[in-house]
């Protein structure tokens, strides 16, 4: 059963904010107030009677004006669209171990109402073992959320194939989410326009695909979202745009809550300053030009919707996503008030020689969120 969700406020409402979920409300001017009408007096004029009450004209309620839609390109827009899943597949066995199964799988993802059709999802699924947990509960899940990786070059289940096998040895459903325009998946030409903003939606796509399921049996009210690097950033838009969705967020050396700063980092030294103009002209500025378009697709202004516990894992030598990126995204949600932890290890930022020790401080952290 979902929590109650809460809706991105006015603090992204009043900056450029994915809105073609809704039509722009028209403008209605304030009926015009009824004319006076003058009565002329006659001598033939029959008094009024003393028991007539006086009336009074009647009084107009004062318009709202209706708030402007948000940009189609934010997370304010993500967060008012209907975002939907289901149709979980379960395909060829991939791998059989004594402690889990994999399966190649596929499931559907909707934005309804924001004028697109249902996309096709592919991922990886690992099912615990045997029969489940005691006392009819399904199996707690955790949806994976990937890192950049060229979707060209892209191959299904790849970049969290370790964190994968090591839930789902824990007793825990893992779903690796390819996204869409990755692997099997739809594509969709509109996904880097959006700034990717889709990955957000097919994660939480994966959730109701999970409850839906009549093949797996997960618990649906314990099921958490774990993203590395770029899913770093996914994870916390999707806790953003889908509060009450998932469980809890994990995020492993994480990109910057701020997509300025992702731009800056990623973007801009791979490209002349020139050709990045082109690439954006007619759909939104460079940051420098339009701060408020990217203030309003990064998650970190709206950390205030958060109501899920959140676990950030970040390396002191990670040469990709800068340390600072990760004290900055926890202090702002602290200062949000969100239930945040930020653990630090001494390894770069594909996590080497510090992986276990990460991966089993994650999994504490899940139990303690989702316990049986």
């Amino acid at each position: 059963m979902d929590r109650p969700r809460r809706r991105v406020t006015a603090l992204l409402a009043s900056l450029p904010l994915l809105a073609a979920c809704s039509a722009t409300p028209e403008d209605t001017d304030p009926a015009p107030a009824p004319a006076e009408s003058s009565q002329s007096e006659s001598p033939s004029a029959e008094p009024a009677s003393p028991t007539d009450e006086p009336t009074e004209a009647p009084t107009e309620e004062p318009t709202e004006e209706a708030a402007p839609p948000p940009n189609p390109i934010s997370l304010a827009a993500l967060a008012d669209a209907d975002l939907a899943g289901g149709d979980l597949r379960l395909g060829p066995v991939r791998e059989r171990t004594s402690t889990y199964t994999s399966y190649d799988v596929t499931f559907r993802s909707t934005t309804a109402g924001a004028g697109t059709t249902p996309l096709r999802i592919s991922g990886v699924l690992n099912v615990p073992t045997g029969r489940g947990p005691q006392g009819g509960q399904g199996w707690p899940a955790v949806v994976l959320a990937h890192g950049y990786i060229d979707p060209a070059y892209y191959v299904r289940g790849q970049g969290m194939t370790r964190e994968r096998g090591f839930l789902a040895q824990r007793g825990f459903v893992a779903l690796h989410v390819d996204y869409r325009n990755h692997a099997e998946s739809t594509d969709d030409p509109r996904v880097e326009t959006a700034v990717r903003l889709g990955y957000a939606a097919d994660v939480a796509a994966a959730v109701h695909a999970l409850r839906d399921s009549a093949n797996v049996r997960v618990d649906p009210d314990r099921i958490a979202l774990f993203g590395r690097s770029m899913g770093g950033g996914v994870m916390l838009k999707a806790l953003a745009a889908e509060p009450g969705l998932f469980a809890a967020g994990v995020g492993w050396a994480s990109v910057s809550s701020l997509e300025a700063e992702n731009f800056d980092q990623f973007q801009r030294p791979d490209a002349p300053l020139a050709e990045l103009k082109a690439g954006f002209r007619g759909r939104h500025g460079l940051p420098g030009e339009d701060p408020g378009f990217w203030r309003g697709v990064s998650p970190r202004p709206v950390f205030d919707e958060i109501t899920e516990p959140v676990l950030l894992v970040h390396g002191r030598f990670d040469d990709t996503c800068p340390p600072p990126w990760a004290r900055a995204t926890q202090r702002a949600l602290t200062a949000a008030g969100v239930d945040s932890t930020l653990e630090w290890y001494d390894d770069g930022h594909a996590f080497g020689p510090a992986f276990v020790a990460a991966m089993d401080r994650t999994v504490r952290f899940l139990r303690a969120r989702m316990p049986a």
